[in-house]
């Protein structure tokens, strides 16, 4: 009978020249076929460490292995399994509690004592070879930084890096957008318009994702738009492979080059920002206690165009305590005079209108109508992004296979097999995004019912009785797009109306 056993493979990174994928799993079949043992399934790490145990597959096969489906996991090499001895130990531990054996193709071991010994020896030596690895690389990555050239990852939204020189060059079109956000930021607009109107003009971040509160503040505060190189800034990883990116080394660690890269933005616009994101942290953190503005960052001047803020004044012998929404241009350039709102007119008369005009009884046929059609264009979305993915996977299927049979007739060329380790890597990211698409799809397929919608308009109406302002936020975030501020009349933007005011009466549009 035969040993069922499973197979793990791992590649740590495409910068080093490790057995690729593809002969691991030759080399382990091939063990197999001459030990009389079966592989019931293959688990693969492409581009993970060993001296982390943030594996996904490495995990889900020590999961596994409690089911007792399987009695053995062959691995290339030791250091495939891991590169730490504490991880190694415990979950060499954690298999032998559940009578799975670990087996090295290159390392012949057994129970024996001298073989115990052996491999504490292959153990201690693979870590120091990773350690030792890594103090090499950083040497290299170190030199890199002192010339100001790109070291690694995903390059700073608005360059590129240059292939010949490796040093950071401007693009454009991104470029734009980080103009943009500063531009928005320093006349008073809030990072939820700003997000807004970067998403509507087409902009994406560098990983092709819409723009959101923490990658613009990660934009604003970074100095290097301003032409300053900078490495070796954020602290170390911690043991699981996590950094705190808001925690600094010494300044005598950091690596900091002024000219070292193009600028984007001057160093008087970034100075000027970031005292202004200074006090407004510490004039948020003042007022937090003391007034919550529902209108910020959708409330606008409708004689100039920039963001209205909240507001407080005393005036009069007994200094009566005033809160107003007023254009930030008032106090930023002292070039508009459009009038102030006061808040507790404006606040009340936006509450009561959401409440008459959307979340009201008679509205319930519109809003089941509206809401299912949002839902069913987001799984038509979901189904045409599931379909052109599922396209792409068989495209490289073909490919893959293609080169397997290339490999078994023995046409054998690092080429081939680095393009086969690109290929499977590929088709990695296409199962997560297929994965990701189908989890967004099992959200959006619930059609909404009459039901549903009389509970939102029932959890509405508590919030204005209990005076649940933080819960009314969120339902004037999600239901007014803007508010308009003119001399002589109010425009609301809802998602479903444009209501505009004229001497407190409200007309549909």
């Amino acid at each position: 009978m035969k040993t069922k056993a499973v197979a793990y493979a791992r590649y740590s990174s495409e910068n080093q020249k490790e057995e690729s994928i593809i002969a691991q799993i030759m080399a382990i079949e091939d063990y197999a076929k001459n030990n009389n043992i079966e592989i019931i399934e293959k688990y693969i790490d492409r581009a993970k460490s060993g001296t982390t145990t943030n594996r996904p597959e490495f995990l889900r096969m020590i999961k596994n292995a409690k089911s007792g489906c399987f009695e053995a996991i062959i691995v290339h090499k030791l250091d495939r399994f891991s590169r730490d001895k504490y991880d190694s130990a415990i979950y060499k531990r954690d298999l032998k509690l559940c009578n799975v054996s670990l087996i090295s193709v290159l390392e012949k071991l057994d129970d024996s004592p001298e073989s115990m010994i052996l491999e504490s020896l292959i153990e201690a030596m693979n870590q120091y070879y990773s350690a030792n690895l890594k103090r090499e690389v950083m040497k290299v990555i170190i030199n890199n930084a002192k010339e100001c050239k790109h070291t690694g990852g995903i390059p700073l939204l608005g360059y590129n890096v240059d292939p010949k020189t490796k040093k950071y060059i401007i693009n454009s079109q991104e470029a734009e957008a980080v103009k943009i956000i500063f531009k928005m930021y320093s006349e008073g607009y809030g990072y939820n318009r700003i997000i807004t109107s970067l998403n509507e003009k087409g902009y994406r971040t560098k990983r092709n994702l819409p723009f959101g509160k923490n990658s613009l503040h990660e934009i604003l505060t970074n100095e290097k738009y301003t032409g300053v190189y900078i490495y070796n800034k954020c602290s170390k990883k911690n043991y699981n492979g996590k950094r705190n990116n808001h925690s600094h080394k010494s300044n005598d660690q950091i690596i900091r080059i002024v000219g070292g890269m193009p600028s984007i933005i001057s160093e008087d616009i970034f100075t000027k920002i970031q005292v202004k994101i200074a006090n407004n942290k510490h004039r948020n953190a003042r007022k937090k206690a003391k007034e919550f503005y529902l209108l910020s960052g959708l409330i606008f001047c409708g004689k100039c165009g920039h963001a209205m803020v909240g507001n407080v004044k005393y005036s009069g012998k007994n200094k009566t305590k005033y809160i107003t929404y007023r254009c930030s241009c008032r106090d930023l350039k002292k070039s508009c005079n459009n009038k102030e709102i006061r808040k507790d007119y404006l606040e009340p008369y936006i509450i009561n209108q959401l409440k008459n005009e959307i979340f009201s009884v008679k509205n319930i046929p519109y809003l089941l109508k509206e809401i299912n059609k949002r839902q069913e264009s987001k799984i038509s979305q979901n189904d045409l992004e599931i379909k052109s993915l599922k396209n792409n996977q068989l495209k490289i299927q073909k490919q893959i296979t293609n080169i397997l049979n290339a490999l078994k007739d023995g046409i054998a060329h690092n080429l081939i097999t680095k393009e086969l380790d690109n290929l499977q890597e590929q088709e990695t990211k296409i199962n997560q995004k297929i994965a990701e698409y189908s989890i967004k799809k099992e959200t959006t397929t619930n059609i909404v019912d009459e039901k549903t919608i009389r509970q939102l308009i029932k959890r509405f109406n508590e919030c204005i009785d209990n005076n649940n302002i933080v819960e009314l936020k969120e339902f004037v975030n999600q239901y007014v797009e803007k508010v308009t501020i003119y001399e002589d009349n109010i425009k609301v933007v809802f998602s479903y109306y444009i209501i505009v005011v004229l001497n407190g009466k409200g007309t549909n549009y």
